[in-house]
């Protein structure tokens, strides 16, 4: 077989497959491969019939079909199945051919991958994609990470065939080293679960409390989708408010309250914890999924527990300008959070990230895209050392004209019984970064009384540490101390 194809793509699921249509469009060869070859068939009959995309029946064919150096991108399901393709793989690669992951493998795999396929002169790329169906056929934001000098290599297909933003700047750039990619795609989708459990929390306030109906509520994020809130998941929503299923109801009113998840939310919130970093938002809308998940043990729970009598009063127009005002504070919080976690990851895994590039690659094709990124991207151009999104004259003036409604729409939530995680923790969390003194002193007394675990002092060198003999009957022997 002729040497004719400029990329291989195995795994002809619903995204490998429009991410090959995609490639095709974009003037590129794609040679296809699948494990379950009937799969191969039906797509060079359907979908790739009259194309360029070649289909082959063994990995061997695969590889014959490639212009060296070869690259071959894997979209399959994350985890072993990873593992296992690039050892079929390795025996028809050579030096300076490239592996490169599209899925969504957690990023430490990533790392142990590329460390691995380094020592064998193999270029491994791990590719974090988001845009779903849609993104993957017509342009989606892509974050490649892994072995830079990978990146040459298929930086002309990949920015290609991903989505532009407004000045026609592909959403796609490099990351970083190892699993950098994959790392930010994962914190991507821990901002995703974040950014639709604030809209929910928003919905749930507005039909619960204000008694919208459909119609108000599908107006209402129609109207919030042309200022601020601009954004893919703000649009979706005023679409799905106004789907009739065929009993004539809305459609959001017959599914299920029980929300899955695939863990990349969860793999964010361990991150978090591992760095020692506060990032309070995604953890809360991770929570919340969970409890969504308990559905029996809270239909058993409702009879216990009634909630407060409690009948709205007053303007319910400019309530809900409170509720949009922390609707978009938390947001603010929920990227500011986000962008905290990558600088640390940063720190501790080597990577160099490009945190306004990193803004630009979500500004289009992704989940989470919106205007509002166009001003992250804007805020670190002025300042790549940027600490904290919070510092940024933009997101300074807009936070704080949105803390008292912020506070009314979560006050109401307090009052009425509903539930508004994430807007609570992003408020607590943004009370707490604002604050000069917290009240860990008190901790940290509590922990050196009852395990020596000792303090600071505010009169003495930071990092000089004390213990005192509370009781008297103590030692002076200290445990020692970490910083988490």
């Amino acid at each position: 077989m002729a040497e004719e194809a400029d990329i291989a793509l195995i795994g002809l699921a619903v995204m490998g497959q429009n991410l090959v249509m995609n490639m095709n469009d974009n003037g590129y060869t794609v040679a296809v491969w699948n494990r379950t070859t009937a799969k191969v068939d039906a797509f060079m009959e359907g979908a790739a019939k009259g194309s360029k995309v070649i289909g082959c029946q063994s990995l061997e064919e695969l590889f014959k079909s490639l212009k060296r150096p070869r690259k071959v991108m894997f979209m399959v399901k994350a985890g072993q199945a990873v593992d296992s393709l690039i050892q079929e793989c390795l025996p028809f690669l050579e030096e300076g051919d490239v592996i490169i992951d599209g899925g969504n493998s957690h990023y430490p795999d990533t790392q142990r991958r590329y460390e691995s396929c380094k020592e064998k002169g193999i270029y491994y790329m791990g590719c974090g994609i988001s845009g779903g169906e849609e993104g993957a056929r017509h342009g989606p934001s892509i974050m490649p990470g892994g072995h830079p000098d990978g990146w040459p290599l298929i930086k002309e297909i990949f920015q290609a065939i991903a989505a532009k933003s407004d000045d026609g700047e592909p959403c796609c750039d490099w990351v970083g080293e190892g699993g950098a990619g994959h790392y930010v795609k994962m914190v991507h989708n821990g901002i995703e679960y974040g950014d639709m459990q604030i809209i929910c929390e928003g919905y749930h306030l507005m039909s619960q409390v204000l008694g919208c109906d459909h119609k108000k509520l599908a107006d209402i994020f129609t109207k919030w989708n042309k200022g601020a809130l601009d954004s893919y998941l703000i649009e979706i929503t005023s679409h799905i408010f106004n789907y009739m299923d065929e009993d004539g109801r809305p459609l959001v009113d017959n599914i299920l309250d029980v929300a899955g998840q695939k863990g990349t939310g969860k793999w964010t919130a361990i991150s978090a914890l591992d760095l020692g970093m506060p990032v309070t938002l995604i953890g809360e809308a991770v929570f919340a999924r969970c409890l969504s998940a308990i559905k029996d043990e809270r239909v058993k729970m409702a009879p216990h527990y009634k909630g407060p009598e409690y009948k709205f009063s007053g303007n319910a127009d400019e309530m809900i300008e409170c509720i949009h005002d922390a609707l978009y504070a938390s947001k603010i919080v929920s990227y500011a959070q986000g962008f905290m976690l990558m600088r640390s990851a940063a720190e501790e895994m080597g990577w160099k990230l490009h945190y306004g590039s990193i803004a630009l690659m979500w500004r289009g094709g992704c989940i989470i895209r919106s205007k509002f990124l166009g001003k992250i991207k804007e805020a670190f151009d002025k300042d790549p050392e940027l600490s904290n999104l919070l510092f940024d004259d933009f997101f300074k003036k807009e936070i704080t004209g949105a803390i008292a409604g912020w506070r009314k729409a979560i006050a109401l939530g307090v009052e009425s019984g509903v539930p508004l995680p994430c807007f609570t923790t992003s408020l607590c969390f943004f009370d707490g970064v604002r604050s000069e003194r917290l009240p860990a002193n008190l901790l940290q007394a509590q922990r050196d009384y009852f395990g020596a675990h000792t303090y600071e002092r505010i009169d003495q060198p930071r990092g000089k540490f004390f213990h005192t003999n509370w009781t008297g009957q103590g030692g002076d022997v200290s445990s020692s101390s970490y910083v988490a």
